[in-house]
């Protein structure tokens, strides 16, 4: 018999790709797992049937999608075109929450954090999608656990 534990999917979610991550089985620590391609920013049929693997895979309950506020905290066409894929994920994954989170500077981290990695501009743009989309999960992971310490 199999035990297994529910863990949190990390999206971030573009015009060409949507950066993956996922929680270890305690929820405790992101990691990042896949950046899913498409060649048309409204083609995601085969990006959701790749998601609905991975939920099934990893036992995935929560999934923590990116929401890229400005800068002074104002919505822009980025955030329309997140929560319209929101509700499309709502459609598609019935059974499974999905939360926004305040994605800010995710992108920038990811850059930075590559950069000093010295990763080639190839690696970079091969892995800046995944990579936010950990910063986003850890913190999300991050906050519940600050909440969680709170409240004992």
């Amino acid at each position: 018999m199999r035990c297994t534990r529910l863990r949190i999917l990390g999206l971030d979610y573009g015009d060409k790709s949507i950066g993956v991550s996922v929680s270890d089985a305690d929820n405790k620590i992101a990691f990042p797992l896949e950046t899913i391609f498409r060649d048309k920013p409204e083609s995601l049929k085969k990006s959701f049937r790749r998601l609905e693997e991975i939920i099934k895979e990893y036992s995935v309950n929560k999934i923590v999608l990116g929401y890229p506020k400005n800068m002074n905290n104002t919505e822009g066409e980025r955030c329309e075109k997140t929560k319209e894929f929101e509700r499309r994920l709502h459609n598609n994954f019935k059974k499974t929450e999905v939360v926004l989170w305040d994605e800010r500077l995710s992108t920038s981290f990811s850059m930075r954090a590559l950069h000093e990695g010295n990763a080639s501009s190839e690696k970079i743009s091969s892995s800046i999608d995944n990579l936010a989309a950990v910063y986003i999960l850890q913190g999300y992971l991050d906050f519940c656990d600050r909440q969680n310490k709170q409240q004992t």
